[in-house]
């Protein structure tokens, strides 16, 4: 059986990347799909491939820096790809990646980290942040979007089975596309984040700095509760106004490394996390740690943070709201167990996802072909060491 890989592109190492990663680990032998690749080596070694097989946009001019600039071109540099050779082809997918081309006899598994957001239900939100809700630029811009959500309907009908990463995305895809959705969570490097029970009288919140994150919304609630200390970490076009309304009680550090976003996030007395995200990673890192998490109550994370066990959610983008979600932490934070919170969320280990993914692939082929298959694609036990751009 030949399996084949397709992912978005390949440019820096986050959630999505770390998925390929462990396809790569379920799959090794299968070539790497992408509509281009810019990553460093260091990342690359790190996700486990040597090189992706690319579009014609890889050698469009300032692609290496300006690649998201052809997204009006991605639909057809992805029908591009050639997968006539392939059995399976499993495709990581938060944009254009499932729209691979394939034949009646071969079986396309997409793993969905989302529908085009920008294209879709915030396709306004984007205009508006990109300072396109008017003029020329701003209508050329819609009718791209308009031809992207086109293509993007027949493309999710090319695909055999869907994958979402939460019950989150598995409703945006129903709402989007019409299909139904297997739930199978992204894998999360909880061995990276072991335990700490000892806290300290800080919060955290630590993200890239970027509108949809919420980072100046959490600098303004902890500026109006002096007597609470918050420490950010994180850098991006946020930084600048997360300083303005910084109070003396608020410390921001900006981008860290590795290392001293671990330490924090185990020594904090809790983890603050404003945005509405997919499935959102970073709060799952910091309950491994043994953290309580404060999270908006939308998103992946009304399915990862357990009111009342590993944390609270607050019900809206507000301050107040906010202050009162800190305000309900600290009233339960006596009964909270750090052991607890960390035992809660080892179950989004890579093995599992593994173990997941192999199975389901296991279970479509079985309920495909009568004949038995002289090899289970189950890997063996082991442990494990979009953003719209103006036209």
């Amino acid at each position: 059986m030949k399996v084949a890989i397709v992912h978005e592109w390949l440019a820096s190492y986050a959630g999505s990347e770390r998925v390929v990663e462990q396809f790569l680990k379920c799959w090794p032998n299968a070539p790497l799909y992408a509509i281009a690749d810019f990553l460093s080596e260091k990342d690359r070694k790190r996700i486990g491939f040597e090189e992706a097989r690319t579009t014609f946009i890889q050698k469009l001019p300032k692609a290496a820096t300006k690649f998201r600039n052809y997204l009006p071109l991605m639909p057809l540099a992805v029908e591009q790809h050639d997968m006539s050779s392939y059995d399976v082809i499993v495709s990581s997918n938060h944009a254009f990646a499932k729209g691979v081309i394939t034949g009646p006899e071969q079986l396309h598994i997409s793993y969905v980290h989302t529908p085009i957001r920008y294209a879709w239900d915030l396709q306004h939100q984007y205009l508006s942040e990109a300072g396109l809700t008017r003029g020329l630029k701003s209508w050329i811009t819609r009718a791209i979007l308009h031809y992207v959500r086109l293509w993007d309907q027949a493309a999710a009908n090319r695909v055999d089975v869907m994958v979402a990463n939460s019950k989150y995305i598995g409703r945006r895809i129903w709402r989007t596309y019409r299909r139904e959705s297997e739930v199978i969570y992204p894998p999360v490097d909880v061995d990276s984040f072991p335990l700490h029970e000892k806290k300290e009288d800080f919060y955290l919140a630590a993200s890239r700095m970027v509108p949809y994150k919420r980072m100046p919304l959490i600098a303004e609630a902890f500026s109006k509760m002096p007597d609470k200390q918050l420490v950010m970490i994180g850098d991006g076009t946020e930084l600048d106004k997360v300083r303005e309304v910084a109070g003396p009680n608020v410390k921001v550090l900006g981008y860290q490394s590795f290392e001293v976003l671990k330490d924090h996030m185990q020594r904090a007395k809790a983890f603050v996390f404003a945005a509405e995200e997919d499935f959102g990673i970073t709060p799952v890192e910091a309950m491994a740690s043994g953290t309580p998490v404060v999270a908006f109550g939308r998103g992946g994370a009304v399915e990862t943070v357990i009111p009342g066990r590993t944390g609270v959610h607050f019900a809206e983008q507000t301050v107040e709201s906010l202050c009162e979600g800190i305000a309900h932490l600290e009233d339960i934070y006596p009964t909270l167990s750090p052991a607890q919170i960390s035992a809660d969320v080892q179950k989004y280990s890579p093995q599992r996802f593994r173990d997941e993914m192999t199975s389901l692939l296991d279970r479509e082929l079985d309920q495909r072909s009568p004949r038995p298959r002289r090899h289970s694609t189950r890997v063996a036990e082991e442990s494990d060491d979009a953003v719209l751009v103006g036209v």
